[in-house]
């Protein structure tokens, strides 16, 4: 089905590479801090954002009986 080769990085592209990156993907990868501010920055925001919807989605703490939850909940 799938070639492992395609889904991994070229030679080329391990050389560019930084360590923590090495034959995992294409390209050159972060050129510098600001890089890595932001892709730190959206980790933790895609992080946060998983962390509160489950914990909404598991405990909405809505006690309402009109509440729509209850639709889905009935």
């Amino acid at each position: 089905m799938w070639n492992s080769s395609i889904l991994l990085a070229c030679d080329v592209c391990q050389e560019k590479q930084p360590d923590i990156l090495k034959g995992i993907t294409h390209g050159v990868g972060p050129q510098g801090d600001t890089d890595y501010i932001i892709i730190w920055s959206a980790i933790f925001i895609v992080l946060a954002t998983l962390y509160l919807s489950v914990k909404y989605l598991v405990n909405p703490k809505e006690t309402a009986p009109d509440h729509i939850k209850n639709i889905v909940v009935e």
